[in-house]
């Protein structure tokens, strides 16, 4: 498009205005911000966050000090704010008007962030009454309304088939000494110098970045404003050219592959130097610090974390100068800042992680306290608040430890299955099964993922007694997967050692072959998760089609596998097809008993995952009329 050309907006972001159901009072009126990328071509939206730092007397005034110091740390460099959206106050003959608002937000807002670029902005305004979105963009000092907008059929195509992910980590040890006596402030005044002192560092002119994948490495020196780079082959006529190296240089060469997410994007993993051998450019003299009285050491230990995107016509010592080094220094201000207001009282232990929540097109950063764990109250507001931004549900975990992005290159995995002492493990077995049989009924089913767990896997000899050990580890799987908890999913002794601890069992109990059952799981899942559980029994198996209707409510309200027991024998329920007008239904079964190798076909075609009837067509029963059953139905958590 040629800059005399009519502004066209392009939208790739599936959805612009952040309004989930459980947000509609908090998203009627307020500032939402419109993201881009200075690699794409100019007005192209890719994402959109709230706004939810505003000034206490007006909804549409943000605190832009406040929103872009998290804009800063949540954004990748490669990503950056390019206009504002109003919600609310909107109307035909306004609209103009609160244009005008829009773009002058997002241009203070780029000033917060120290972006003094003279770049063109988008605004946007949304009509209460009809929902239309009304877009505008600044042209100078000129505001003009834009009819011509694009909806991307391939966002994620458009992205990534541009761009590149640059990872780098950089652990830091600042050591903090400070008078015990004196005012902590001073404590405070060392943190801050010694943080200033790094990001010298970090843009000093003997620093040193190695770029590599899996197949390729480069050197890029920050000797000077013209940036030198050497590749690491033997090759010479390649050190020739390497000043000029573009991005491409390392894009993957497998064109058949998947590149269309954040997780198959292709990945440069960058890592920094400190040369301490070169002259000094002026002879300096050691300075020493004397502090009188009793003094300590304090060391602030950081682990900076930080990715970019990139544009693969991008040169590589551009990358670096331009992205890597300022992400850097951003993110070790922004954990100064965050360590300061605790530093002496309780030393906080930061970390960032990197996640791709659903419905985004590219990864955004969060740096969480690990003293705090998964389950602080703390930590919990601090996913809320990230969720209220993102238009995240308010009662789903997207944003745990256990969800972040790994985005090592030497440890990509083209596997889904979940890694077990180097082996995959069967997951979401019950996926392309055939079907029921019931006609006309209903299928409900798990929502979510899950692994499926047997006889004698890890080498573990539980053939007879260890069913219900085995279900209770497929349910802690679907729960682990679906990010309410980070543990690991426990072994036979573990679970046997949290009913010592709680006083269920004697502590002989651990390590023998004593089975358990529903009510046992339902102790395990409180104690280990938190999770609360619903019980149903029955005095038959000829009496569990009657709670057919009751456990597709379970799946389609709560979707977690089922445990059910009865007499010696447990299963793992995993839906139900049920035709209410009729009464014929059936069970999906993922059976424990199983003992041969982790071989879908031969899970699938021996039985040993698919549907059940209480009763099939030769008069067999698959549930025992002279057992009683009980069924435990895990609740899922209302949390973040």
């Amino acid at each position: 498009m040629g800059d005399d050309d009519d502004p066209t907006i392009r939208i790739l972001c599936r959805k612009l205005i952040l309004t989930p159901k459980s947000q509609q009072q908090q998203a009627s009126v307020g500032i939402q911000w419109l993201i881009g990328s200075p690699f794409f071509p100019q007005f192209t939206i890719i994402s959109t966050l709230r706004c939810i730092h505003t000034l206490p007397s007006d909804p549409l005034s943000p605190d832009f000090t406040k929103e872009a110091d998290d804009m800063r740390s949540l954004l990748p460099r490669g990503f950056e704010v390019i206009g504002a959206l109003i919600l609310g106050g909107a109307t035909h003959l306004n609209a103009d008007a609160c244009g005008r608002d829009a773009i002058d937000a997002s241009s203070r807002m780029s000033k917060a962030l120290s972006r003094t670029e003279n770049r063109s902005l988008v605004g946007a305004v949304v009509d209460p009454s009809s929902g239309e979105i009304r877009f505008f963009v600044s042209n100078s000092s000129v505001v003009e309304s834009v009819t011509s907008v694009v909806y991307e059929d391939q966002p994620e195509k458009y992205v990534w088939e541009r761009g590149c992910i640059l990872n780098c980590e950089l652990p830091i040890k600042l050591p903090v000494y400070y008078s015990v006596k004196k005012n902590p402030k001073d404590a405070e005044d060392m943190l801050t110098l010694a943080t200033e002192s790094v990001a010298a560092k970090l843009r000093d002119s003997k620093t040193t970045y190695l770029l590599e994948t899996l197949s390729e490495s480069v050197i890029i020196r920050t000797k000077d404003v013209n940036l030198s780079a050497e590749t690491l082959s033997d090759d010479t006529s390649q050190e020739s050219k390497a000043n000029s190296l573009l991005c491409s240089y390392f894009s993957s060469e497998n064109k058949n592959r998947k590149c269309c997410s954040t997780e198959n994007a292709d990945k440069i993993q960058v890592t920094f130097f400190l040369s301490t051998s070169e002259a000094s450019l002026k002879p300096v003299a050691p300075i020493a610090e004397y502090v009188p009285g009793e003094a300590k050491l304090l060391i602030v230990d950081y682990k900076l974390k930080v990715i970019c995107y990139a544009a693969k016509d991008l040169r590589l010592k551009d990358e670096v100068l331009k992205l890597i080094i300022p992400a850097l220094v951003d993110q070790l201000h922004t954990m100064k800042d965050m360590t300061l207001p605790n530093l002496l009282s309780q030393h906080p232990k930061l970390h960032p992680y990197h996640f791709n929540p659903p419905g985004f097109l590219h990864p955004i950063t969060a740096i969480y306290e690990s003293l705090y764990g998964e389950t602080e109250m703390k930590q919990v507001e601090i996913r809320r608040s990230l969720h209220l931004r993102l238009g995240l549900p308010l009662d789903r975990p997207l944003l745990r430890i256990a969800s972040a992005l790994n985005l090592s290159i030497a440890k990509e995995s083209a596997s889904g299955n979940t890694s077990r002492n180097g082996s995959p493990m069967l997951k979401d077995v019950h996926i392309g099964i055939p079907g029921s049989g019931v006609h006309g009924g209903v299928v409900s089913l798990v929502q979510g993922s899950y692994d499926y767990h047997h006889y004698l896997q890890d080498g573990f000899d539980d053939s007879g007694w260890g069913c219900a050990y085995r279900s209770l580890q497929t349910i802690v799987s679907w729960f682990r997967i679906q990010q309410y908890t980070s543990i690991n999913v426990p072994s036979h002794r573990e679970i046997q050692q949290s009913l010592v601890e709680i006083g269920d069992k004697d502590p002989s109990f651990i390590g023998s072959r004593e089975w358990i059952g529903a009510i046992e799981l339902s102790f395990v899942l409180d104690k280990l998760l938190g999770v609360s559980c619903k019980v149903i029994n029955v005095r038959s198996g000829d009496e569990l089609p009657e709670k057919c209707r009751e456990l597709a409510m379970h799946f389609e309200t709560q979707g977690t596998p089922i445990m059910i027991g009865g007499g010696v024998l447990a299963y793992t329920l995993l839906g139900v097809d049920y035709n209410e007008t009729s009464g014929d239904c059936a069970f999906l079964i993922l059976d424990p008993h199983y003992t041969g190798s982790d071989d879908l076909k031969k899970v699938v075609n021996g039985g040993w995952c698919g549907w059940k009837k209480a009763v099939d067509s030769k008069g067999k029963h698959f549930f025992l009329h002279n057992k009683f059953y009980n069924l435990l139905l895990p609740q899922r958590p209302n949390m973040v």
